[in-house]
């Protein structure tokens, strides 16, 4: 199936403003984005979705594609369908979105999802990963998922899933137990009309409680597929994260 990779991208982010623009490493945040998603193999092309002319400009000035989207949308989701809503973007079948503050996202497990998003009997996948420190665990800003035997979400949550009765109970931190506890990574792949389903239906009780949009599809009947990985990228959500990326890339 014909897959393209679509990068939202915001300047006015609450926790760090102006990201995709920083330039201490002498590219654009947003262009070593950019560069990672078009060193995957089946995605035929790479764009970036932004409300902000000077991402629109600073994408451009790189050689990259970039689509002005509405101010008004209210999450990435909603951005990425009205790329897709484009004449020129119909055709591909399969949509990819990468967050805009994923500088070290891994082409390979680009090129996982899109293999997977691609089976008849899957509307959209998204990653998962080990928990590298157990108390994360109980911390609301990590969200968890829980699978089926065939790697199908059963559950996000903010929560502790699944719930260690006995440790907890005791007041003891739950064993970070390998293939039970994994946090989510905010990487998606859908089919083209799946992502328009979502984009065209309003949040759930359960999406506005937990504030996770993925709980739209799981309330809808659709499945996520998740795919394991080892590998989590670096995200860039503070000033820190970004000395830190500066610093890994300084490293042989």
């Amino acid at each position: 199936m014909p897959a393209i990779i679509v990068i939202p991208a915001r300047y006015g982010s609450t926790r760090f403003p102006g990201k995709p623009l920083l330039r201490q490493s002498g590219k654009f945040l947003i262009q070593h984005v950019v560069e990672q998603a078009l060193k995957a193999k089946r995605a035929e092309a790479v764009v970036v979705a932004t409300d902000d002319h000077r991402i629109f400009d600073a994408v451009r000035s790189f050689g990259g594609h970039a689509v002005m989207t509405s101010h008004t949308h209210h999450s990435g989701t909603d951005r990425i369908a009205e790329v897709m809503h484009k004449p020129e973007y119909t055709k591909f079948r399969v949509v990819v979105n990468v967050q805009g503050d994923e500088p070290e996202i891994d082409p390979a497990l680009i090129d996982d999802l899109i293999r997977v998003t691609s089976q008849a009997d899957v509307p959209m996948a998204t990653v998962a990963a080990p928990f590298e420190h157990a108390h994360d665990i109980q911390n609301p800003n990590v969200v968890k998922v829980v699978t089926d035997q065939r790697r199908f979400a059963l559950y996000f949550s903010r929560a502790v899933i699944p719930f260690d009765r006995d440790r907890i109970a005791n007041g003891s931190p739950p064993l970070a137990l390998a293939g039970l506890y994994r946090k989510h990574l905010g990487i998606y792949a859908y089919k083209r009309d799946t992502l328009l389903t979502l984009a065209a239906t309003p949040p759930c009780d359960l999406e506005r409680l937990e504030k996770l949009e993925q709980l739209r599809a799981l309330y809808l009947g659709l499945k996520i597929f998740v795919q394991d990985t080892t590998h989590a990228p670096h995200g860039i959500d503070t000033p820190e994260d970004y000395a830190n990326f500066l610093k890994r890339l300084q490293q042989p």
